[in-house]
């Protein structure tokens, strides 16, 4: 017996560049303290507030099956909130909700990839992009952001690798990277897409996380709401990770689709998680604001530490909650920094490689600890990196 080649090859075999975390999580379950600024999981859990409507709505009798495309008021409210945010006439119609924004990229590329279309994605890019495009029958072709261009997409590589491309998938503002894409980049991506035909998915989860510059869906460009899905979640601008709860944003026959998908996949969302996102929407801009202060925060924390010193360089923290570190000049890889540093130091931090070839030779740093431990941390990782060259 055979397992179909679509399931085994999802992860393109090999290691997926993520032993340094592993490792580090190995050494907790052993009992050690590792400082770990790896995966994008708040500090904080989920507020009281949002975690009262979820459990009022369960004992309420919530607990059935609920609508796959989702609850009214739910999709109502998400329409609302990105015509407000973008300007762009949305309804019920354009608004899918699904568990989570992984979700919505796996079901987003369903609805515009055939067996052996070519979807394109950024390099660097988050570590299941490739994965969700092998999980559809499509087939995955990166685009380089390059470290020199402060990982903004080159409309001209773009161009060049959109031959014969189905699909592009974007991040702004972008994880593992923290650049927020300007309007020119946006601009020259929506011009590819049209002159090449391309379908764009956009993944904005991290929409309400951005600390300069502006966030500018690319739905919201003229020619681009009628070939763009949008990608949207509760997880980090509410800290629901465990929630599973997002959307997709969409022109009304693709949507009308995705529907059809979810009901052959996923049968919708808890209808007790539903209400707790849509009174999590409800409470305003206060409750998004309150989730990404200490991201705010901990940004300020990398600049003063790495001020005064030339060693190593940030890319421009625009959005997110990460950091991109060059630390190119002592000599070493991403992954072999990360590694010693765990072990000499007992802080785990994410190689570059773990996000595509561009990022080679940076940290990713996720800013996920409490202040004083996240400045500790930071300033034994520049410490570490002197005293290696």
């Amino acid at each position: 017996m055979t397992l179909s080649k679509r399931i085994t090859q999802v992860t393109g075999g090999g290691s997926d560049g993520w032993d340094v975390f592993y490792k580090a999580r190995r050494m907790i379950d052993a009992g050690i303290a590792v400082t770990e600024l790896t995966i994008g999981e708040h500090d904080v859990r989920t507020h009281p507030t949002i975690l009262s409507a979820m459990h009022a709505a369960a004992v309420a009798g919530h607990t059935g099956y609920a609508e796959v495309p989702g609850i009214l008021a739910l999709r109502e409210a998400v329409a609302a909130r990105i015509q407000d945010r973008t300007g762009v006439a949305t309804g019920v119609e354009n608004i899918a909700i699904t568990p989570g924004g992984q979700a919505g990229l796996f079901a987003a590329h369903h609805a515009v990839c055939d067996e052996g279309d070519i979807a394109l994605f950024i390099d660097p890019y988050y570590a299941t992009y490739p994965g969700t495009i092998r999980g559809v029958g499509a087939v995955p072709k990166p685009v380089l952001a390059r470290a020199e261009n402060q990982f903004q997409l080159n409309a001209d590589d773009l161009a060049a690798a959109a031959v014969g491309a189905k699909s592009l998938l974007i991040n702004t503002p972008n994880n593992p990277t923290g650049a927020v894409y300007s309007k020119a980049t946006l601009e020259g991506i929506a011009q590819v897409c049209q002159d090449h035909d391309l379908w764009l998915i956009s993944d904005e989860v991290y929409d309400t996380q951005v600390w300069e510059g502006a966030h500018l869906s690319p739905r919201a460009l003229p020619g681009m709401a009628e070939r763009t899905l949008v990608v949207g979640s509760m997880s980090k601008s509410h800290a629901m990770t465990g929630s599973r709860i997002g959307w997709i944003c969409g022109p009304k026959d693709a949507i009308s689709h995705i529907i059809n998908l979810a009901t052959h996949t996923t049968y919708g969302v808890p209808g007790y998680i539903q209400d707790a996102a849509l009174s999590a929407l409800n409470e305003g801009a206060w409750l998004e604001d309150e989730v990404a202060a200490p991201f705010k925060r901990r940004r300020e924390i990398v600049l003063e530490v790495l001020q005064g010193q030339t060693l190593i360089k940030a890319a421009p923290i625009s959005g997110a909650m990460y950091a991109m570190l060059d630390i190119r000049a002592t000599g070493l890889n991403g992954e072999d920094f990360a590694n010693r540093l765990l072990q000499a130091h007992h802080i785990a931090v994410m190689p570059g490689e773990s996000f595509g070839a561009a990022a080679a030779g940076h940290l990713r740093i996720a800013m996920t600890v409490e202040d004083d431990a996240f400045r500790k941390a930071l300033t034994t990782l520049v410490n570490f990196a002197a005293a290696q060259v």
